[in-house]
């Protein structure tokens, strides 16, 4: 019987034409079976295809499309997917060589899968404004070139409203939607700065899509962010607070990277990953029984085009399994925890307080009760950890924020 949706409609089937353009071609070719199965299709197969120069007019030639054309004869509603960013033209020649079939390109999918998961007014209206700048210029007259595309992948979102209006409609969309997107940037950037006024220490999760980082979330904060074996589960930025040893900190989880994201979605996420370059602490959390090498050095360019320049910590998760010879081809001083199973979460909480050490003062407090009407003033800057009153006055085991330090200092009687 045929594969269908929860609403009783056959699922898309997928056929994907994989360029190979340098030796890393089979982790694309992976990434894009798993992201054919994040947006609830079907996997069919796929040609590969060696190219030493693009073809301006069809990217692989005519050659290859003439034997794919030929084997997908006579099989109806198969959707070809080219594992690569294809220009507008490419994009309609190859749909014309292919007996007019519909033709989506890496980043076609992948904005169709931030469009399945955004949730957040952000993530909509950033997916949304992708989805129109990447579709405007493949526009031909009103619409004629995606005139092909149907229901299915490539048309969630704003796809099914647009097939039918002008380019003037459409600047006029990406118009409103832009300033909409930089009145909740403002309001981002006001949260960023009052956390910083609040002296709030926060953490960024980063990393490639998949690794565990919501789980991670979960763990530390006892949170509920949806946790999903599937690429670009979660989409919208979350923060939450959570405390190690009394110490305050904002967690924030971010879209995962993804191998060779084209450029143009990094731009369009720019002010949800902002929230993340503004972070005083980065976890790369990577799967320690995937690509890790690979997964690090995307996520780490990544990061670099976004100018971060604060420090991180290299989080091996999913590591349970993991044998001696395997650990000692890591990354050296990363540290290896299992968000599933809840194993080396304290080794981690603490590298991470040692990442902040100089950030808090741990000490205790000799207030005389003269003074305690001083400190109880001052005391909701700092958190209190145990309190015992003696003949003299109360002596407080707390946990300050160094920046608020020399409010303390007449009282600390030792530091821990």
């Amino acid at each position: 019987m045929e594969a269908k949706t929860e609403k009783n409609k056959p699922l898309e089937k997928v056929y994907v034409i994989q360029p190979i353009l340098s030796d890393n071609y089979k982790v694309l070719h992976e990434e894009a079976i798993s992201l054919i199965q994040s947006i609830d299709a079907v996997y069919v197969g796929t040609t590969y295809q060696a190219v030493r120069e693009i073809n301006p007019a069809t990217f692989i030639g005519t050659g290859k499309l003439e034997e794919i054309r030929e084997f997908l004869s006579g099989l109806e509603d198969i959707t070809v997917l080219f594992n690569g960013e294809l220009s507008p033209s490419q994009t309609l020649n190859i749909s014309a060589m292919l007996e007019n079939r519909k033709v989506i390109d890496r980043t076609t999918l992948i904005l169709d899968i931030f469009a399945k998961h955004a949730r957040s007014s952000e993530g909509k209206i950033q997916v949304e404004l992708a989805q129109l700048k990447y579709l405007y210029p493949r526009l031909k007259g009103k619409g004629e070139a995606l005139s092909r595309l149907g229901g299915g992948i490539g048309t969630r979102g704003p796809g099914e409203t647009q097939l039918e209006t002008d380019r003037r409609h459409i600047r006029t969309r990406i118009s409103f939607l832009e300033n909409a997107l930089h009145e909740l940037e403002q309001r981002r950037t006001f949260q960023t700065e009052r956390r910083k006024k609040n002296n709030a220490k926060t953490i960024a999760l980063i990393g490639y899509t998949n690794t565990g980082k919501s789980t991670l979330m979960n763990l530390l904060t006892g949170a509920d962010v949806l946790v999903k074996d599937a690429l670009f589960a979660t989409l919208d930025p979350t923060a939450r607070s959570f405390t190690i040893e009394d110490a305050d900190f904002v967690l924030m989880d971010t879209v995962g990277f993804l191998q060779e994201l084209p450029h143009n979605l990094i731009e369009a996420f720019h002010s949800t990953l902002e929230a993340a370059v503004c972070a005083d602490l980065a976890l790369i959390v990577c799967d320690a029984q995937g690509e890790y090498a690979m997964q690090l050095e995307t996520t780490l360019k990544t990061l670099q085009d976004l100018q971060f320049d604060k420090p991180y910590l290299v989080v091996m998760n999913k590591s349970e399994n993991l044998d001696f010879d395997a650990v000692d081809a890591m990354p050296k001083d990363c540290i290896y925890i299992s968000a599933k199973e809840n194993k080396g979460i304290e080794n981690l909480k603490r590298r991470i307080l040692d990442a902040f050490r100089k950030d808090f003062i741990f000490c205790t407090l000799s207030v005389p009760y003269a003074e305690l009407r001083e400190y109880t003033a001052r005391k909701s800057v700092l958190k209190e950890r145990t309190v015992r009153y003696t003949d003299d006055g109360a002596e407080i085991r707390c946990v300050i924020p160094a920046y608020y330090g020399n409010q303390f200092e007449k009282w600390m009687l030792r530091m821990h």
